[in-house]
């Protein structure tokens, strides 16, 4: 089973006006001691992408994990370690196809798609959102910290909580089941020194 780290950042391209100043937030979670993110990129088109994603992998090579959102073409294209799929993407068999060994990520909203996500190849899985979020222009419905709970009973992989998760409330997503957390919104304004209170609060 995949060991991944308890924080799980998600790198909005639409959050940043230009290239430097992602670049910039990455460096600084990078700084904090982050080792694991996700690049989203849903408004841009692939040149785009591509072009953001091959300098991440170059400004950040392994051991540091670059999980591409929604696109395993592309994924594979700029050499980065997994890709994550929604609802609507790629069914997780298919992208498991065409990225063979790397890392497999798939989001689940409620129980009956927890428990389908269980039975396919990925190495682990998101459910969410766990608290009402400003990140996404169409979310869930909320599950709160019991939808984790249940999802932590149906899940035998990694389990990745996601939505309005903030260094106040991030210790209770862990304790009730959650392996790690994704975080967009709360890193944002100072991303080091949130990255460094969130690893000071779970220890």
């Amino acid at each position: 089973m995949i060991s991944l780290p308890k924080l799980y950042p998600i790198v909005d391209a639409a959050f940043f006006p230009n290239t430097e100043q992602l670049l910039t937030f990455v460096d600084e979670l990078a700084a904090a001691g982050c080792t694991l993110l996700q690049y989203r990129n849903k408004l841009g088109g692939a040149r785009q992408i591509v072009e953001h994603a091959n300098i991440l992998r170059q400004r950040f090579p392994a051991p540091f994990k670059l999980i591409m959102n929604d696109r395993p073409d592309l994924a594979l294209l700029c050499g980065f370690d997994g890709v994550h799929v929604g609802q609507d993407d790629l069914l997780p068999e298919d992208a498991r196809r065409l990225i063979g060994n790397a890392i497999l990520g798939v989001s689940t909203h409620n129980p009956e798609q927890m428990s389908e996500a269980n039975k396919t190849s990925a190495d682990y899985l998101a459910i969410g959102p766990v608290f009402a979020t400003s990140s996404k222009a169409k979310p869930d419905p909320v599950i709160g910290l019991e939808g984790v709970l249940q999802a932590r009973k149906v899940a035998g992989k990694p389990l990745v909580a996601i939505g309005g998760i903030t260094r106040a409330n991030c210790r209770s997503v862990i304790e009730a089941g959650a392996d790690l957390v994704a975080m967009i919104s709360d890193l944002l304004p100072a991303p080091r020194k949130s990255a460094e209170d969130f690893f000071r609060i779970l220890g």
